[in-house]
């Protein structure tokens, strides 16, 4: 069983998916019932329970009834998640009928676990599993990174963009209205006449913009859009960033920022920090955006440098 929330958690899972070891023959998923998960996940068992928020322990509670149900099968050898919510819900219970257990804290979490890895860490027989090794323990092994194996390719001459991807990803509970001014101030700079425009918003109020803004749009959709894209511009989402390096394209990233009520902590700036590092995006706040950023993203293109390493379930 794969269990994951939608948004990058799912995107994480169903990367890693071909790379996990012992080789997964017979695979069902638990996740929730959005344009994304439909999409990624379409010829899939796919078991569709109520939608967690962030910090949402009374939803957790309220989905562990369920999450026994479908686990009480005897179907399972393992449950192996990348978080969010959704893993406090079924590993415990899984644990409780002595099946296997797995979490793998996300690619986001570049200084340490999250709150849910940490509290999933504490539930006896899991084994945990970290993407950078320089926080990895005797506790969190550490088996790769959905970040290794991307490379900064040659630069290419600025010309205007003509197809752009504007995505905040689909969290139900937080807007990013600054992302969306700032990018309607600075965008039209870079525009070549008749471009088109994707804006993905998920739940950001948009009105008296010039967008015309969708909450959700299907992952073969936005994948799509992003491949034939000449700049993307995204949240600093784990999903968002990892459609955008697949495409070769370097994404211009805007954190989301607690204070300002955009996410529940600031992890989106240790992603945005990453990838910066790594020459694979260009990370600005909102208020600091400028033409001349969404020029230098457009001018860097991105390469798969080396074959991705597998990811070895259980201890070495």
């Amino acid at each position: 069983m794969l269990v994951a929330s939608t948004g990058g958690h799912l995107e994480q899972l169903w990367r890693l998916r071909s790379r996990l070891r012992p080789v997964l023959s017979d695979v069902e998923w638990a996740t929730f019932d959005e344009a994304q998960s439909r999409s990624l996940l379409a010829g899939e068992v796919v078991h569709h329970v109520p939608y967690i928020p962030p910090r949402g322990y009374g939803e957790v509670v309220r989905v562990m009834p369920e999450a026994r149900r479908i686990l009480r099968t005897g179907r399972f050898d393992r449950v192996v998640s990348t978080g969010s919510g959704i893993a406090l819900a079924f590993l415990p219970v899984a644990r409780a009928l002595g099946i296997r257990t797995h979490y793998i804290e996300s690619a986001a979490r570049a200084e340490g676990p999250s709150l849910t890895g940490r509290i999933v860490s504490r539930v006896p027989g899991t084994q945990t599993y970290s993407q950078y090794a320089r926080w990895a323990d005797e506790r969190w092994q550490y088996r790769g990174s959905l970040f290794d194996g991307y490379d900064v390719a040659e630069e290419r001459p600025v010309r205007a963009a003509a197809r752009v991807v504007v995505t905040l990803g689909t969290m139900k509970t937080y807007g990013f209205r600054r992302a969306l001014e700032a990018v309607c101030r600075v965008l039209p700079d870079v525009l070549a006449p008749d471009a088109e425009v994707l804006w993905q918003v998920g739940v950001t109020d948009d009105s008296g913009l010039p967008v015309e803004g969708r909450a959700d749009v299907p992952a073969a959709e936005l994948h799509a859009a992003i491949a034939e894209a000449d700049l993307v511009i995204a949240h600093a989402g784990i999903g968002s960033c990892l459609t955008t390096l697949d495409a070769g394209r370097c994404p211009v990233v805007l954190p989301r920022r607690q204070q300002h009520g955009e996410h529940v902590d600031d992890h989106q700036e240790l992603i945005a920090h990453e990838l910066d590092r790594r020459g694979l995006a260009v990370r600005r706040l909102p208020a600091e955006l400028t033409a001349q950023d969404l020029r230098a993203a457009m001018a860097r293109r991105v390469r798969a440098a080396v074959p991705p390493r597998t990811f070895l379930l259980d201890a070495v």
